[in-house]
């Protein structure tokens, strides 16, 4: 007969997390993510995946830290200053969470990275055309793309699937207006005003991104987000806008 002693269930790191019936920590161990950007989506994004048990993760960025990312970007110090860069300080400091994590930062464009053979890609983006340009080679390589991003007290996660809309089918005339415009993370010299942020905003933007790629890897994609949910901080409202896919689109070509 064992003999189960008080309190073993907290010699688990993941005990509470298994206690949720659809999620498969095996296939979160063993998954390849890709990460695209280390900005403060990046850096909660990180955070959360190291402690769901994420353990081999792909952080990209081709910027330095500067004094303002330091209120909403948990792993960045008043030491890293215009001396570091953003990808490299989010691998180091992440991977003391926890034991046996392999995060792997590159500095550069994200354009420039190739996509191929990764499980799930998030992205922690700024600008339109890295956007557009990371959807369409998830696209291609028919990878789970799970976007976010905010404006202040306002945010927006899509679950980019095969079969489902991609973002280039809900773009509209705005987002092409500011696809050359730079924000930090596509090299251009045109540049926009900075948005606003705010740290709890990124913190639940990102905290859903994480979850629907547990779901994705736990092959629950049936229980993920199937529009695209926004979400104002303001009123404390959430809601989900319905999106199509559109025909013309040249991202789904092959499946129409």
């Amino acid at each position: 007969m064992d003999v189960v002693s008080a309190g073993y269930e907290d010699r688990d790191r993941y005990d509470r997390q298994k206690r949720i019936p659809w999620i498969d920590m095996d296939k979160i161990h063993a998954a390849k993510v890709f990460v695209a950007g280390a900005g403060a989506l990046g850096n909660e994004c990180v955070k959360n995946l190291v402690l769901s048990g994420f353990r081999d993760i792909t952080i990209v960025d081709m910027d330095d830290i500067v004094l303002s990312n330091l209120n909403r970007c948990l792993f960045f110090r008043d030491s890293d200053i215009k001396i570091r860069m953003k990808s490299e300080v989010v691998a180091e400091r992440a991977s003391e969470l926890v034991p046996n994590v392999n995060i792997k930062p590159i500095v550069g464009k994200v354009q420039d990275i190739d996509v191929n053979g990764f499980d799930v890609i998030l992205g922690c983006l700024d600008n339109t055309m890295t956007r557009l340009d990371l959807n369409a080679a998830a696209c291609y390589f028919g990878i789970p793309y799970v976007d976010g991003a905010t404006d202040g007290m306002r945010g927006k996660v899509q679950v980019i699937l095969r079969g489902r809309p991609c973002l280039q089918c809900v773009a509209n005339r705005t987002h092409v207006k500011n696809m050359e415009l730079r924000h930090t993370c596509t090299g251009n010299s045109s540049f926009t005003p900075h948005m606003a942020s705010d740290i709890t905003t990124t913190s639940i933007i990102s905290a859903m991104q994480v979850r629907e790629a547990m779901k994705i890897i736990s092959c629950h994609e049936e229980l993920c987000i199937t529009n695209v949910t926004y979400y104002d901080g303001t009123i404390c409202d959430m809601f989900t806008a319905e999106a199509d896919i559109d025909p013309t689109c040249i991202n789904h070509g092959r499946e129409l």
